[in-house]
């Protein structure tokens, strides 16, 4: 098996629209040519937390029936890719005609306010089945955090000059996938989740066979892979940041985004005890 559970595509006649309109905003995008600076990264990142956020109320079952195969997985990303893109022309215009003081200030607003309105609406469906319990995915988040600060502080301190060059952005990259793998480690160690994707499930399984496992679980070997990969992957970019910071800060938002949706769908879905 190489494609992760739960995959699953709409009908060909949702998904030839749902191509050719994301050909066309990416067409577009290419034409405007709009600037992709750190702030840039930084806007994107509550997107990349939408579309999780969307795809655990399709697990819910709280989404329109005529529309919801457009929020399952792969399909998910490219919807909010769509989404997501037409706000970043929409953002260039108003800046292009002065009505905007950055297309980041657009980006970032629009894209937090949906992923607020959809977070809450996704922590207030597990209340009402009772099944609301906060506790582990906040643990989650605040041992993703200081996972990751001192993975950037260590590289800080060894590749100075990498830390400087990928600046914020190498730095998202590291906090998502610090995220994913603690909530992922969380979730297989203390709540008995399950890993749907056969690369993790594999590494989760080579941590359980380690004699560490009965004192310290399995999940460490994920969270310190991940947190490997992240840092090797932002040293590799180094030159490529400072040669082409457009396209390069590109590659590594969606580097982000690998790591930082399925953080968050983990964070959500244990939120809502699922």
């Amino acid at each position: 098996m190489v494609l992760p559970e739960g995959f699953v595509l709409p009908p060909w006649y949702m998904l030839v629209p749902l191509v050719v309109v994301l050909t066309g905003v990416v067409a577009l995008l290419w034409v405007l040519e709009p600037p992709v600076t750190d702030e840039t990264v930084l806007a994107f990142t509550p997107w990349m937390m939408l579309g999780s956020t969307l795809h655990v109320l399709y697990k819910l079952g709280e989404l329109p029936s005529s529309i919801e195969v457009l929020f399952s997985a792969p399909t998910v990303y490219a919807t909010t890719a769509i989404v997501a893109g037409l706000t970043w022309i929409a953002g260039s215009f108003l800046y292009a005609a002065g009505l905007q003081r950055s297309i980041e200030r657009v980006l970032g607003i629009t894209g937090t306010s949906f992923f607020i309105v959809f977070a809450m609406f996704t922590v207030i469906s597990g209340w009402q089945m009772g099944n609301f319990d906060p506790f582990w995915p906040v643990i989650s988040v605040v041992v993703a955090g200081i996972v990751a600060g001192l993975a950037w502080i260590g590289l800080s301190l060894w590749l100075t000059d990498v830390a400087a060059i990928t600046g914020l952005t190498g730095a998202i990259v590291v906090f998502s996938h610090s995220l994913d793998g603690v909530s992922t480690a969380i979730g297989y160690d203390v709540l008995g989740a399950t890993e749907e994707v056969p690369a993790s499930r594999l590494i989760l399984e080579a941590g359980e066979a380690l004699p560490t496992a009965e004192f310290i679980g399995a999940g460490w070997l994920f969270v310190l892979v991940k947190i490997v990969l992240a840092l090797v992957i932002v040293a590799l970019f180094k030159e490529y940041v400072r040669d082409a910071p457009r396209q390069a800060r590109v590659i590594l938002a969606l580097v982000a985004a690998v790591g930082l949706g399925p953080g968050v769908h983990n964070v959500l879905l244990f939120t809502t005890g699922m």
